[in-house]
């Protein structure tokens, strides 16, 4: 068990240097989008400046941050290309964890290289896994594996059978067919692939149980569990995205300020972009004033209460369906120069690939209300769904 149970900070350097490498993240991003991964000039910028070890716990090297300073660097990356930002938030998830839960020697062995290892897979449909001798088998196919083209190890859900155990499994990149079918609307540069892995064999010190939520290293932070993290993850992703689409807009209406016709003389499109504006920062105020609280919780040494679960659920899925409308309103006043090939066609489809994650489907508001109703005495969340 960690014996740092406080809430680790560290400051405002990381998000510094995140927001250093915005002109290179937003130079590059048309050419990763092509390419279908991150170009490799904007991975070995992200590795120096150390934001691949931004969830990783600090006895491992890592920066270790809190919530709120994850919501930041992932809103801030996501601002400069929605792309990176996914790419940096399911990698940064994936090594955190693995760095918290699993076995010495796993941890001695994946952590000692001169960079942070990258991490890519899925943590949902799980496949089939077979204990024997000193380990596991591991097989079955999944999706959605963002980031696979830059990692080193991949991060498997796996049922074992005869038991009601699920576990997440670390095996190195070797041992899974790449499937390559990442043809989608957007979040192109993501390469969230599907992939296989037949019948691999995991040492046991190289999986966890998918609930832990009690690190063997590191803070407060990892006592969230793998899913109530990933949350974070989500959550900043759309602040960003939703941030620079607004200030996209406010670019283009200035740039015709004073010419017949256009929207910046528009009484309607004045109101309305106040009205998407207060909405947006309305959402982006709940996001952190929920995560203020559960950083409250884990510092004193708690964890999360129902509501308090209910809440980070909540909080996300508002940000994200307030964001869809963001990218709508955005789109329709852009006119055709959001109808060509562009940055606000991007962002456009970008938000609309990332509105479809499961975590901020429709099943998890209808049981945030619920709950907030009063109507789930005695449940607690087990994933998406409040269960007695």
């Amino acid at each position: 068990m960690s014996d740092t149970p406080r809430l680790h900070t560290a400051g405002t350097d990381v998000l510094d240097r995140a927001r250093a490498l915005r002109p290179l993240i937003e130079r590059d991003a048309a050419a990763a989008e092509a390419q279908g991964k991150l170009t490799e000039p904007v991975v070995d910028a992200l590795h120096e400046a150390g934001l691949f070890g931004i969830w990783v716990p600090v006895p491992l090297g890592g920066a270790e941050l809190s919530p709120r300073e994850l919501l930041d660097v992932f809103a801030e990356l996501s601002y400069a290309d929605p792309s990176t930002g996914w790419v940096v938030m399911a990698t940064t998830l994936e090594n955190g964890t693995a760095g918290a839960y699993l076995g010495d020697e796993a941890v001695e062995r994946i952590f000692k290289g001169p960079r942070m290892p990258l991490f890519a897979g899925q943590g949902t449909r799980p496949g089939a896994a077979v204990r024997e001798d000193g380990g596991f088998r591991l097989s079955g196919r999944w999706s959605f594996a963002s980031g696979m083209r830059h990692a080193q190890y991949v991060h498997s859900l796996g049922a074992v059978e005869g038991t009601d155990e699920v576990r997440i499994f670390i095996t190195p990149i070797e041992d899974a067919e790449q499937l390559g079918n990442w043809d989608v609307l957007g979040l192109r540069a993501t390469g969230s692939i599907d992939y296989a892995i037949d019948g691999a064999f995991v040492p046991e010190s190289q999986t966890h149980l998918f609930t832990q939520s009690e690190p063997l290293r590191g803070g407060a932070l990892y006592r969230l569990g793998l899913l109530d993290q990933a949350l974070i993850c989500h959550s900043g992703w759309a602040l960003g995205v939703g941030r620079r689409l607004l200030d996209e807009l406010i670019g283009y209406a200035g740039a015709r300020a004073g010419r017949p016709g256009q929207i910046a003389g528009s009484d309607a499109f004045h109101a309305d972009f106040a009205r998407t504006e207060a909405a947006y920062r309305a959402a982006k105020a709940l996001v952190h004033e929920t995560w203020a609280d559960a950083e409250r919780t884990l510092d004193s040494g708690g964890t999360l209460d129902v509501r308090q679960e209910t809440m980070v659920r909540l909080a996300l899925n508002h940000v994200t369906s307030t964001v869809a409308e963001v990218a709508r309103f955005v789109y329709a006043s852009g006119g055709t120069s959001a109808l060509r090939d562009g940055l606000v066609q991007r962002l456009f489809r970008d938000v609309h690939a990332g509105t479809a994650h499961i975590t901020s489907g429709p099943q998890v508001l209808r049981e945030c209300g619920r709950e907030l109703a009063g109507l789930a005495p005695g449940e607690s969340w087990v994933i998406f769904a409040l269960e007695p």
